[in-house]
Order: C-alpha cells, then structure tokens, then sequence
C-alpha cells in the first residue's frame, strides 16, 4: 500500500539557538514586498502564492540582530533567490543559462542598462546589487560574488540533470545541493559589516564549519518541502528521493538516514566551535561574530517552514505539532512553465491529500 502521510521527527529539538525574529520585521517585510511587486514578477494568482511563502519571516528569523538597513538588504536578497528558483525550476538548460548569464552580468554591472525586453530578473539584480552591495565591506562583497556565480552555476548544472534525466549519487548530490539550495549566498548578511580576509574566510576550518550549516540547510529543507516538491515533480533534486532511489528504502527508511545525518552534522558544528584557531584578536572577534551569526540558519529555515505557508499552507503549525502530514497527490505536470508565466503553486490548490 502506498504511503499516505509524511512523518517529521523533531530534529531541531536540540539545537542550541533558539528561535528569535527581528522587531521591524512586518514594517520592512512590507517595503520589500511592495519592491519586489512594482516589477510584477507573477500573474496575481501567483504572486498571491508567493506572497504566502512569507520570505520576509525566512530573513527577519536568520538576522534577528541585524540593523535595519541589513534587514532590508535580507529580505530582499531572499525574495530574489526564490523569483530565480520559480523562474528556473521547469526550465531547459540553454533558457537557464541565459538567465545565469544576465543575472550575472545586472550584478557585477550594477552602474548598467539592462537591455529592453529582458526578462524582469536582470532588473531586480541589477537594483539590488546597486543600492545593496555598497553598504557592505569588500570583503564580503567579494565573498558574496564567489557564492552567488557558485550558486548559478549549480543551478544550471541542475537544469542539465533535469534535462538529460541524470541520476546523482547521495555524495554527489550533496555536494552540488550546498551550492544550488542558495544557502551559502544566503550568508552573506552574516558578513556584511565584516572584514574577514580571504585566508581566513576560506581556511579549511572555516569552510568546513560554513558546511555544516549549508549541509543543514539542505536536510532541513528536503525534509520539510518534500511533500509540495513531490506534489508538484521537483523532488528529484530533494534528498529523500536520491536516498530512496539509491538505498532501495522506502519514504520512512530515507527520513531516518537524513535525520541521523542531520544530527552528525550538527554535532560537528557545535563540537566545532569549541576549536576555532587563531588569526589574531581583531579576527578572531569578527569570525566568532560571524559563526554565531550563520548558526541562526538551521532553526530559522525550521521555523519558518512551519509558520509560512510555503509547504504547509495555513496548518503548519499544527503539522509542527503532530509531525504528521498527508501526503499530497501529484499535480498535473505542466512543462510550459516560462518567465512571466511561471506558476506559483499555493499549497491549498494543489490536489487534496490522499484519503485515509
């Protein structure tokens, strides 16, 4: 018998971050919202959709410390992560690629035109990186750029999986999941009153501790989105399905591999900082600033998915309760999914959950 409900454990129960939000949230959600629609990225039944997934919450959770100038500069970054993963998530290869290359070029080219016709993307990069990117230190600017070309680049790699219907394995799927989840760019607010130099930024402990937390991300996130990515054929890029498909286990046998994994990797974290090395006084202080700052992430994509209607519409926080959640029926797959016309899927439109 097919299964027919989703079961969640608790794996966030003993993180030692708490879950905090910022005190402006709501008021400068609400300014980055009414940016993100002046450039009318959805059809309004989408945007309405979008606007459900709350991405103002997913920032003011991850930087609840932050000024106000950096909340901004968050929300609206992760506003523009989740437009490039509508845009591109149905996407052929060669359609990916030149959005990859516009967008890189709006946020290295700030000071330039976009050309007429180009799809909105190009603009919103364009802006963001012009009033945003000045406001942080060089070295986070360039950290940040590193990241997010990283990040594209995966992204692409992933629409060319998609389009020649590859099958990664567990190892190799992570590896490419901790640059196309967004989560490494994503840190960057974390940084953008830093100045953390290269040699240290890119220090193998470093880099490993920056992958716990984005290894993290992907457990978390695969673990909570995997009923919406299921329903609407996206999960071949979720790492419950390449277990599944690789370990020959079944929905639960896969969920308890990911959760013991999620849980070695915490304690790497965790045991982690309790040996930073030294790169001086002034540095040490701006990594441990920076460490503590990134540790936000896991609880705050944890939170979020329950309290944002992304994945589990307007019963998150009971599904957050029971951790038990039926299982959606897979949509009606639509391949002609392009720019404008992207379909933003709200989780209570999509086919009713399989009867008890």
């Amino acid at each position: 018998m097919a299964q027919k409900y989703l079961h969640i454990p608790d794996i966030m129960a003993t993180w030692p971050w708490p879950r905090r939000i910022h005190p402006l949230h709501e008021e400068v959600a609400a300014e980055s919202s009414a940016w993100l629609k002046s450039f009318a990225p959805f059809t309004p039944e989408s945007q309405h959709a979008f606007d459900k997934c709350n991405f103002g919450l997913l920032a003011a959770l991850a930087y609840p410390d932050a000024s106000r100038e950096t909340l901004r500069t968050s929300i609206d970054l992760m506003d523009l992560f989740f437009v490039i993963d509508e845009y591109t998530d149905f996407e052929q290869a060669p359609a990916v690629k030149k959005i990859v290359d516009m967008l890189l070029d709006a946020v290295h080219n700030p000071q330039k035109p976009r050309p007429a016709g180009e799809p909105i993307l190009g603009e919103m990069m364009r802006e963001w990186s012009e009033r945003c990117l000045p406001t942080a230190t060089p070295e986070a600017v360039g950290h940040f750029l590193k990241s997010f070309t990283d990040y594209l680049e995966a992204v692409v790699a992933q629409a060319e999986d998609r389009g020649s219907g590859a099958v990664r394995s567990i190892d190799s799927f992570i590896k490419i999941r901790r640059e196309n989840n967004g989560g490494r760019p994503s840190l960057f607010p974390s940084e953008l009153h830093l100045s953390i130099p290269d040699e240290v930024f890119y220090h193998p402990y470093v880099v490993e501790m920056q992958n716990c937390i984005v290894d993290m991300i992907t457990t978390i996130n695969d673990i909570l989105s995997y009923n919406r990515e299921q329903a609407t054929h996206t999960d071949d890029y979720n790492l419950l399905t390449v277990v599944m498909r690789e370990l020959g286990t079944d929905l639960d046998g896969a969920m308890a591999w990911v959760v013991d994994l999620h849980h070695g990797i915490a304690a790497r974290f965790v045991e982690g900082l309790d040996h930073v090395p030294s790169f001086g006084p002034e540095v040490d202080a701006q990594l441990q600033e920076y460490l503590q700052n990134i540790a936000n992430w896991p609880r705050c994509v944890d939170s979020w998915s329950f309290e944002a209607g992304r994945y589990f519409g307007e019963r998150g926080v009971e599904y957050q309760r029971t951790r038990r959640v039926p299982l959606l029926q897979k949509s009606k797959r639509d391949v002609q999914y392009h720019c404008e016309e992207v379909q933003v899927h709200l989780i209570e439109h999509l086919a009713q959950p399989t009867p008890a």
